[in-house]
């Protein structure tokens, strides 16, 4: 899954989150800090979605990378 961090003019922070697992779930001023707190979210929720035999989202890896960069800031 791709992880997104992308800084906010609007928050005046970095905002992290995964297309297909997650939305905007975390923040901070650092980009490496947001970018771990963002794989630990992430695989969390593949944790959870494991426990409860639930199926994964479709992967985003392999999709249009640039349709994913263009639009990111538009989730």
């Amino acid at each position: 899954y791709i992880k997104i961090v992308e800084w906010s003019d609007e928050d005046e922070c970095f905002i992290g989150y995964c297309p297909g697992i997650i939305g905007p779930c975390c923040h901070g001023t650092d980009e490496i800090e947001v970018y771990q707190q963002l794989c630990e979210i992430v695989d969390e929720w593949i944790e959870i979605f494991h426990r409860d035999n639930e199926a994964l989202p479709p992967p985003t890896i392999g999709k249009n990378i640039e349709e994913f960069l263009n639009g990111a800031g538009s989730h």
